[in-house]
């Protein structure tokens, strides 16, 4: 029957939805057909777009679908719209709604507005998708449903409700999606139609759309805005928008698209600062809370984006200001106020934290804050008489009383920062402390029904995501299932399995690392004992530090630890452990970026834990200390923040080089054992380039730390750069020859040292007796042949060979680094290239059988015979053996 005999025979009904039809929408119609046997159903946009899956056009038998240019729209008596309520939302369908005694029945799951249309018969329930709605009518009716059409229904509920993870999923959505597997929904074709596989065109543009993307704060709430055209409609944008907001952890998300003459607008909102759904439905659109969409016809991107802001501004309610949440008047103290003097300040007032003013005048009236933290640990190390200025932190933000919770939260955790000023016309005139920003963000997320109860220790102070599919991409098959048996053997003993510091660290900064260090939350020896005896490995303990080390018969290593705290009896001592939780554990290293942990136990593998904000300043590319007296308990770390910087291409913190240069200024280095600072100068020598770190130990006048006697002379950046491309160069040419690298840029450092001063260097680091010579005697002795194929004009290669083939590479390439004059370093090239590798194949028994008598002979006459080939005279063994027999004659003569 044809569409036109159809329009001949009133009464007529006809099913329609939005415009763009989703999964939902067509499986809405397709349900109502069911209602409304009769009926035509009608698309109110492009067929051919909404049709432009190859699945939903295998089965468009099910629909008895007419065009919309071939229905006379005035023999239309009755109205049915699923999953929409609106009429700028049904295109040029809703001409019928002029119709007389139109009758208008309605199936939708949106909110109500004002300016809906109304409705004959309505069936709504706010629930995640429409067609769960029209499922329980089928069902209460019994009306028989195929296979074919459950699993279009089913795959509508899926689509809508993010397959049930969405924040309108309701258990209505669960019911009706068992009932439709009931009726045989295909879940095999669902999954594939819900998890779909980027294709390039999708990837061009999300990669677009988050380029384009743009942050804002309108009235305290942080969102975020992206823009793109495409030359032709793009049916998945809505996809990628979702998608978008996934990847990059977004609250609230506005796409607009520009597709041949329309804009159309998704948005996206995890929070209930944002209605989406209210917020669109200013500009045309609508949708829920959580997902809406509009189409803008006649205006630009430009001029859509000014709707939108307007919306934006109108709809999203302003929250609390830095004036409603402070603390007035703000207690204060001068810098110059010592240690124990600010402890008394703080338990009168029973506060946590002070500003520290300036004993002159400041613009701001303030310089920094100090925390009782810190104040209690410089009193513990009898510090009580330094002034507060010395271990204040001096990054320090403030803010406005106008600034909303959200500036607040940026300022106070994105800088961990215990106490934020509130400045007005240059006066402090209240603070806002870490507890006060707490207390609000629990009052706004904590249901009107709910009691307040207490928060756990981390609740408040930690940061996690899932990292698994990011692991699974980064670390090759064999570690991930050696991660995943290290949880599964700490759930059987019942503790937390994590894996931490630079593991964790270079899988973010996407540099191999292969060293696994493990800590548990319990016993760490007891629970690497139980993985060796599971898994064939053996351990190696330390009872002291409760750590252990798992070696596998391949030679892996596993390290493990307890979970553990320290303190430090004095400045520079070693720490005394104490058994602890994950967050002291990390609150114990010495840079945030090695505080990030990835939990390993079953159901939370993969689990990463961000104490200390450590994720921030890997990407901002900073090093921060956790603490203010982390350099006086451990000075050491200095030098590991000088080689994590040049190494990584970070830059110091400000508060972290000021804590640098009082550790310096303060002395504290010199009670380190030297034992101590040996180890760390071997692994910024380690380095590929230690040039910059050891220019920065410049910068700080840390050299001394070493010992005083090393001379910071100008030719030391020449020295330690030549140094790198004398071993590059070595490296390039002899790639399996093994040698100390670390010990050339040593000596490149002790160049201008006597061999008095370097034994004295050499005492104090505890050096070992070996590179002790080699340092000392054995420096000194190269540098005095270094001077003499310096001196002498001629030299034979076999004069060459003889003053250097006593020296093993790592004094050859310290000599070629110290070599002035062209000719030296030819000399030098020349023996390590080519003549160390000249042997003869003459040999002692070849002497005896031509009737040499074995003796003192015997050596010379083969020195000479490798003399003669190192200066070209003889090549080939029959050349060697004239050259014996001639030497013999003429021994004889």
């Amino acid at each position: 029957m044809t569409a036109e005999n159809i329009n001949k025979k009133p009464p007529l009904t006809i099913i329609t939805s939005h415009v763009n039809a989703d999964f939902d929408a067509m499986a809405s119609m397709l349900a109502a057909q069911k209602l409304y046997p009769e009926a035509l159903v009608v698309f109110p946009g492009s067929q051919e777009k909404n049709l432009r899956n190859f699945f939903i056009q295998s089965m468009v038998y099910l629909f008895n679908i007419a065009e919309l240019g071939k229905i006379d729209l005035s023999a239309v008596t009755r109205l049915v719209l699923v999953d929409t309520r609106r009429k700028n939302r049904i295109g040029e369908v809703c001409r019928v709604l002029s119709n007389p005694r139109l009758e208008i029945h309605i199936y939708d799951h949106h909110p109500k507005n004002d300016d809906d249309i109304p409705a004959d018969q309505e069936y709504h329930m706010l629930t995640g998708a429409t067609v769960t709605i029209l499922s329980d009518i089928l069902r209460e009716k019994k009306i028989p449903i195929t296979p074919e059409e459950a699993t279009i229904m089913c795959l509508g509920i899926y689509e809508d409700t993010g397959s049930f993870s969405f924040p309108s999923t309701t258990e209505h959505d669960f019911i009706a999606a068992a009932y439709l597997l009931s009726k045989g929904a295909n879940l095999n074709v669902i999954s594939s139609m819900i998890t779909r596989e980027f294709n390039p065109e999708q990837i061009g543009l999300l990669n677009d759309m988050i380029q384009a993307s743009r942050h804002y704060t309108i009235n305290g709430v942080e969102l975020v805005l992206t823009s793109v055209t495409t030359d032709n409609y793009f049916p998945d944008f809505s996809f990628l928008v979702q998608k978008m907001a996934k990847m990059e952890n977004i609250d609230a998300v506005f796409a607009l698209g520009l597709m041949e003459n329309k804009v159309y607008v998704v948005a996206r909102s995890r929070t209930d600062d944002v209605d989406v759904g209210d917020i669109l439905d200013q500009i045309g659109g609508g949708g829920h809370p959580s997902a809406a969409a509009a189409t803008v016809k006649g205006k630009t991107i430009a001029q859509t984006e000014q709707l939108l802001f307007e919306a934006l501004y109108a709809k999203i309610n302003p929250r609390r200001q830095a004036r409603h949440l402070m603390s007035s008047p703000a207690i204060m103290a001068s810098e110059d106020t010592s240690c124990k003097e600010a402890k008394d300040l703080l338990t009168r007032y029973n506060i946590n934290a002070l500003l520290v003013d300036r004993s002159s005048s400041s613009a701001m009236g303030f310089t920094g804050y100090i925390t009782r933290q810190v104040i209690e640990k410089a009193l513990f190390h009898h510090l009580e008489t330094i002034p507060i200025r010395e271990y204040m932190s001096t990054e320090i933000s403030h803010v406005h009383p106008d600034a909303d919770v959200v500036e607040i939260q940026d300022k106070i955790i994105g800088n961990k920062q215990r106490i934020l000023p509130v400045v007005e016309d240059g006066k402090v005139v209240g603070v806002i402390t870490r507890t006060d920003l707490l207390n609000t963000l629990v009052q706004q997320n904590r249901p009107a029904n709910q009691e307040f109860t207490e928060l756990d220790d981390n609740s408040g102070n930690k940061r996690s995501r899932m990292v698994s599919n990011f692991m699974r991409e980064r670390l090759p098959k064999h570690m991930i299932e050696i991660l995943i048996q290290l949880g599964e053997t700490a759930s059987q003993m019942n503790c937390n399995a994590y894996v931490v510091g630079g593991f964790v660290r270079d899988l973010f900064l996407y540099r191999n690392n292969e060293d696994i260090d493990v800590v548990i939350e319990g016993n760490g020896i007891a629970f690497a004992k139980t993985f060796a005896q599971a898994f064939g490995a053996r351990t190696h303990t330390h009872q002291k530090f409760g750590t252990a080390v798992i070696i596998f018969p391949d030679g892996f290593k596993i390290d493990v630890a307890s979970a553990r705290m320290e303190y430090y009896q004095f400045p520079a001592s070693l720490p005394v452990v104490e058994m602890s939780s994950i967050k002291m554990d990390m609150f114990r290293r010495d840079f945030t970026i090695n505080t990030l942990a990835i939990q390993l136990n079953p159901g939370k593998f993969g689990r990463l834990i961000d104490f200390f904000s450590g994720q921030k300043d890997i990407k901002d590319k900073i090093l921060r200390v956790l603490h203010n007296l982390s350099f006086v308990e451990d000075p050491t770390r200095v030098f590991r923040a000088l080689r994590f910087e040049q190494r990584f291409g970070f830059s110091i913190g400000k508060l972290t080089s000021s804590l640098i240069d009082n550790a310096v200024k303060m002395e504290f280095f010199e009670r380190l054992a030297g034992k101590r600072v040996y180890t760390e100068l071997k692994l910024i020598l380690k380095e590929e380039n230690p040039t910059p770190t050891i220019l920065r130990l410049m910068d700080y006048n840390l050299l001394k730390v070493i010992h005083p006697g090393i001379k910071v002379e100008n030719d030391l950046k020449h020295l330690l750069d030549t140094t790198k491309k004398v071993t590059d160069w070595h490296d390039l040419l002899f790639i399996d020859e093994p040698y100390e690298r670390w010990t050339v840029f040593f000596m490149a450092l002790i160049r201008h040292c006597d061999l008095q001063t370097t034994l004295e260097i050499c005492e104090h680091l505890t050096i070992a007796p070996r590179h002790s010579k080699m340092f000392g005697e054995n420096r000194i002795c190269a540098e005095q042949q270094l001077a003499r194929l310096e001196w002498h004009k001629r030299m034979s290669n076999a004069e060459v060979f003889n003053l250097l083939r006593a020296f093993k590479t790592e004094m050859i390439l310290y000599m070629m680094v110290c070599a002035d004059s062209e000719i030296a370093k030819k000399r030098i090239s020349l023996y390590h290239t080519r003549l160390r590798h000249v042997a003869i194949t003459i040999s002692g028994k070849d002497l005896l059988e031509m009737g040499l008598a074995s003796g003192p002979l015997f050596s010379q006459t083969l020195q000479a015979v490798l003399e003669a080939k190192l200066n070209g005279a003889v090549k080939t063994r029959e050349d060697e053996f004239a050259f014996i027999k001639n030497r013999i004659s003429r021994l004889k003569d």
